[in-house]
């Protein structure tokens, strides 16, 4: 799945301040998604992917299986703002970004660049070596989140894979290789 145009790297908890860029609100941590974040993460899910949503079953099924690469932007009180979501190989050393959304008042502001590098530095530490993703091929501000973070187009075809999702749903797959720590 993938995000549409989006738009913050610590592991933290800590309190959260008033952001400059959004008057009275605050600037949301970035976090491990907790079990309790379930029903806000498919309100924001829904909010965001709209028709292409992921089911809650289907969200708690991957929060099963993917918790430690589940991170969340929390502005406290229960509001989520945004996610990233990969999944993971154990024996190829692979994993997919099948998720990754800000909430749209709040995109523009580096915030899939941080849920984005810190996902990426997860993977890196847990031994992973190759990243992919899928983006809607017209989705110009999501494409250069992912260039500028160093992932490019698969070959053949500059990535494009017609009808990916059924008909009329083209995506293209980039991927990413992680250098491995010395």
């Amino acid at each position: 799945m993938t995000a549409e145009p989006l738009e913050r790297t610590l592991d933290h908890d800590g309190p959260l301040v008033e952001s400059a860029g959004f008057p009275g609100a605050r600037s949301p941590s970035l976090r491990a998604a907790r079990e309790s974040d379930l029903p806000e993460l498919r309100r924001l899910d829904e909010e965001v992917f709209q028709e292409v949503a992921y089911p809650a079953f289907l969200l708690r099924q991957l929060y099963d299986m993917y918790a430690e690469h589940l991170l969340v932007l929390d502005e406290g009180e229960g509001r989520l703002r945004g996610y990233v979501l990969a999944a993971t190989t154990a024996l190829n050393r692979d994993s997919w970004i099948l998720g990754l959304c800000v909430t749209r008042n709040r995109r523009r502001h580096g915030l899939g660049r941080e849920l984005m590098t810190e996902v990426l530095a997860r993977l890196r530490r847990d031994g992973i070596e190759q990243v992919r993703l899928t983006v809607e091929p017209a989705n110009r501000p999501a494409i250069r989140l992912y260039r500028s973070l160093g992932f490019r187009p698969e070959p053949p075809d500059d990535g494009l894979r017609r009808d990916y999702f059924g008909p009329g749903q083209d995506r293209r797959i980039m991927h990413l290789r992680l250098p491995r720590d010395s």
